[in-house]
């Protein structure tokens, strides 16, 4: 990478997390806290870090494109939230924005999270990912509660557990879009080359290119693959196509089920937009802080054939 001063505040937009998160002071990497395996100790696609590191480049086309069957249900347990309870105080009001949520996800289960702003789904996908804690109820991450984990411990999980991406793309304007994503592999301890997780995303020709020479849907989709360069087991999603327009937005929805289809990532998805549930394995509708409905799609729809 060139050699490029970066902010303080910069840092801390390239991946939902703060500035400092996982850096050890002597390397830059530190072992594994309080129990979690460091990433690619078991990658989401299954891979071990001994087989990942001679494995070399991800085998793209692993299942064919047109592969639409549902998620089966067989997955691994990933997480488990029960009775979640988020309160904010704004003076003297105490707004609830999760009201005794339950909710499961599996390993390499692709699920929409829907509902109108304010219905919670954002505190729900935060507390997921570690950005935020319950006031009520528990969460955990296979055998690890993270309802109780103090800022170390989240930390370390978001860094080697959580891909995030956001609506908003929080490159770094001064990098390349190759160097954005290398911000993200030099902190991972068995990452993908940037090229591979660009060219995963299909930015393999704009490597070189800074976020002001790319589109808007380019630029999400540098997002995502600093996301998923350090093959994270999850990845969250907090509406990513919501500033895009339809065409644009699509090409991101099929580098987002790309991921999930060939690297068998953990994958959720929070959006107002009804139509992009039919993609899903399974919709999650909540409102006004709660689970109101949950449904399985017997058939997905490809991202390219979603309209709205």
């Amino acid at each position: 990478m060139r050699n490029v001063r970066v902010t303080a505040a910069e840092a801390s937009r390239a991946d939902g997390v703060s500035p400092m998160d996982g850096v050890s002071p002597v390397d830059g990497v530190s072992p594994a806290v309080a129990g979690f395996p460091a990433v690619g100790a078991s990658s989401a696609a299954g891979v071990s870090p001994a087989d990942a590191s001679q494995s070399g480049t991800l085998q793209s086309g692993t299942l064919q494109s047109g592969t639409r069957v549902a998620w089966a249900g067989g997955g691994e347990l990933m997480f488990e939230a029960r009775g979640l309870v988020k309160r904010y105080q704004l003076g003297e009001v105490e707004v609830l924005a999760l009201r005794g949520v339950d909710f499961l996800l599996r390993s390499g289960e692709f699920v929409v999270l829907l509902g109108p702003s304010g219905s919670g789904k954002s505190t729900l996908l935060n507390i997921l990912g570690g950005l935020d804690t319950p006031s009520e109820g528990f969460v955990r991450f296979r055998d690890h509660d993270l309802s109780q984990g103090d800022d170390d411990l989240l930390t370390h999980y978001r860094r080697d557990h959580v891909g995030f991406v956001f609506q908003f793309y929080n490159l770094i304007p001064s990098l390349t879009a190759r160097e954005n994503v290398q911000l993200v592999t030099d902190l991972a301890a068995a990452p993908m080359r940037p090229e591979e997780a660009l060219e995963l995303v299909g930015l393999g020709a704009r490597l070189d290119h800074y976020p002001s020479q790319l589109s808007g849907g380019e630029q999400q989709r540098v997002a995502i693959a600093r996301a998923i360069a350090k093959r994270p087991d999850v990845l969250l999603c907090d509406e990513p196509t919501g500033a895009l327009d339809v065409r644009t937005g699509i090409v991101v929805l099929e580098a987002i089920e790309r991921i999930n289809r060939e690297l068998g990532t953990t994958t959720a998805v929070i959006t107002h937009n009804a139509a992009i549930a039919a993609m899903a394995d399974r919709v999650v509708q909540l409102s006004d802080g709660r689970v109101a409905s949950e449904s399985r799609n017997a058939v997905k729809a490809a991202a390219r054939d979603i309209q709205w």
